[in-house]
């Protein structure tokens, strides 16, 4: 089963823009067919990034319920810190960390350009590339 590190934009546009990719992607995580790999500190960040003020119109409730269910269905890692990657936000490394340590086989970001396209054998891909490799994937 594919193991993958979500970034916080892909979540936070899942919950934003319904049947859209990143949707389609939170969908395969949440029926089980694809292992989301956290870490305490993309989970924190996940929490603070959606309590922001801008993202009040969406329901407090179900957004707390989809949290405790994603960290409840998650494969939990500790990752060792201080990769020897120069990242355009150093914030990011977390998502890089976290997906070194599970051997997951995607870091899935809209800020692709923020990462290098593959980090020791960790693809580090789009949304959209995400599913077009699942669906290439199934059809061969």
């Amino acid at each position: 089963m594919l193991k993958v590190v979500i970034d916080t934009n892909v979540l936070v546009s899942a919950l934003l823009k319904p049947d859209s990719v990143p949707d389609i992607i939170l969908s395969l995580v949440l029926s089980g067919e694809i292992i989301l790999c956290l870490s305490e500190p993309i989970a924190t960040e996940y929490e603070e990034v959606l309590k922001r003020e801008r993202f009040r119109k969406l329901n407090r409730k179900k957004v707390k319920a989809l949290l405790s269910r994603l960290k409840s269905q998650a494969q939990w890692v500790k990752p060792k810190t201080g990769l020897e990657v120069n990242l355009v936000d150093p914030e990011d490394s977390k998502f890089l960390e976290c997906a070194m340590e599970a051997g997951s086989d995607f870091l899935i970001t809209g800020n692709v350009k923020h990462f290098p396209k593959k980090h020791k054998d960790r693809r580090v891909i789009s949304p959209a590339q995400f599913l077009s490799n699942i669906v290439k994937a199934f059809n061969s």
